[in-house]
């Protein structure tokens, strides 16, 4: 009984209706041959509300329920939750469904109704955009029913406990994969880009066939055959490129609901799975103040699980970003020449000068890419329209910031360092571009 009680709840069209009883005994004090039509109305509304509370308690009938969602979740994409729900009541049923959700969403207002048949299913799907990686744990989902009278609900408590972990954009990484990978591709920011000299690696000698370049004939097979054989080539695999991800402070700032270390997370994730399916081998290094996790490049069938887990645990430190640790990191780590991207964040010249003398050392050894960020917030404060002294002051001081993260790129190639200059929500199509393009051009 105790447990039928709270299970229990009384809607508003109860009380609307109470209210009108009331106020009809009132007028039936006023005008007594009204009292007689009060009282059946009174009897009629009992008997009814006593119906609808059997209907929905009485009875065994119930609404069974599920959560259907995927295992690893993405950061930052749009993930689809589905509930699944059943009615077993014989009568059609009116919903109120709420679910218990991660607090690290802070969805404070999901309610979701629908109308169910005897035995129908329905499924609900909502949409939640996790902005935080770790787990996130979902509760029990809470189904309010009600019959067409609407006079009383009944809770049910669906026991849906589950733990889903966000991972780096997985989403991403496949959609890419499909862009860089299909005929397409130019049509969705990835570039087709045309190779420069000769790099590919000799794969056999096959019979020659209208189309092959004549230019790859190979004369001393065709004399011995007697007919025209040709070499066939690969293009260059097995080279090591390194995704190096800064977690300083200055990898904190916020754009799009992510902070900088997240977006160069899910762009390293959607890049490694690149770099691994055209032959060549990733690995990736984080450093703050020293250096955090090192997985050394290998191209095997489970290096993408590994980066995955390693990109899932990071988190920005509050340190300065020390890029000496950084130098005799990458000296112990890395062996032979690679291709390093490297994604940090310089807000001033000042900050760049203080560690060019490294980075040129580190591009020395090994191709370096340093791929730092625009500040789109400050985007819209140079366009703004001035209209007192205060705009001006804030205008002028956004084109200087913008002007000296252009500077800093000039500063870099000035040196011989490759750099991308990059928004935020571009990233992943800008380092894959200039992946294919720096690979392209043979310079790893």
């Amino acid at each position: 009984m105790i447990r039928l009680l709270r299970q229990f709840y009384l809607r508003k069209h109860f009380f609307l209706y109470w209210a009108l009883l009331i106020g009809m005994f009132c007028l039936a004090y006023a005008v007594p041959s009204l009292m007689l039509i009060a009282k059946v109305a009174l009897l009629v509304f009992l008997g009814v509300f006593f119906l609808d509370i059997f209907v929905l308690f009485l009875s065994k009938s119930s609404i069974k329920g599920r959560r259907i969602a995927i295992k690893q979740l993405s950061l930052g994409d749009d993930n689809t939750i589905r509930l699944q729900l059943t009615s077993k009541y014989k009568l059609p049923v009116n919903l109120r469904v709420i679910d218990e959700l991660p607090f690290q969403l802070q969805i404070r207002d999901f309610e979701y109704f629908i109308t169910l048949k005897p035995g129908e299913t329905k499924e609900i799907q909502y949409i939640i955009k996790p902005i935080k990686r770790g787990e996130y744990e979902f509760d029990s989902i809470n189904v309010y029913v009600s019959s067409l009278l609407r006079l009383a609900e009944r809770r049910i408590k669906i026991p849906a406990k589950q733990t889903l972990k966000v991972y780096p954009s997985i989403l991403q990484m496949r959609k890419y994969e499909l862009q860089v990978f299909s005929k397409t591709a130019i049509f969705s920011g990835i570039k087709k880009v045309r190779r420069i000299g000769n790099n590919n690696e000799f794969e056999q000698i096959k019979n020659y066939v209208q189309g092959d370049d004549i230019r790859s004939i190979n004369w001393k097979a065709t004399s011995r055959r007697g007919e025209l054989m040709v070499n066939q080539y690969q293009e260059e695999r097995s080279q090591q490129v390194y995704c190096i991800i800064d977690k300083s402070r200055s990898m904190r700032m916020p754009f799009d609901r992510l902070t900088l270390l997240d977006h160069s997370i899910n762009a390293s994730l959607v890049l490694s799975n690149i770099i691994l399916r055209k032959g060549d081998k990733a690995g990736v290094i984080t450093f703050a103040d020293k250096i955090g996790a090192q997985l050394p490049a290998e191209s095997t069938s489970l290096q993408l699980r590994k980066i995955m887990d390693v990109l899932y645990n990071q988190k920005t430190l509050f340190m300065e970003s020390n890029y000496e640790r950084l130098y005799y990191g990458t000296r112990k780590v890395i062996k032979g020449r690679s291709m390093i991207l490297l994604f940090t964040n310089f807000e001033s010249m000042y900050a760049l000068k203080r560690n060019i003398t490294l980075l040129r050392k580190i591009n020395q050894n090994h191709l370096l890419v340093v791929i730092f960020f625009e500040n789109t917030e400050l985007e819209n404060t140079t366009n703004l329209n001035v209209e007192n002294v205060k705009d001006i002051y804030f205008k002028t001081l956004a084109q200087k910031f913008a002007l000296e993260k252009k500077l800093i790129a000039s500063e870099l190639r000035k040196y011989g360092i490759q750099s991308i200059l990059t928004k935020p929500e571009e990233l992943s199509v800008n380092a894959i571009n200039k992946y294919l393009e720096l690979k392209s051009r043979g310079m790893i």
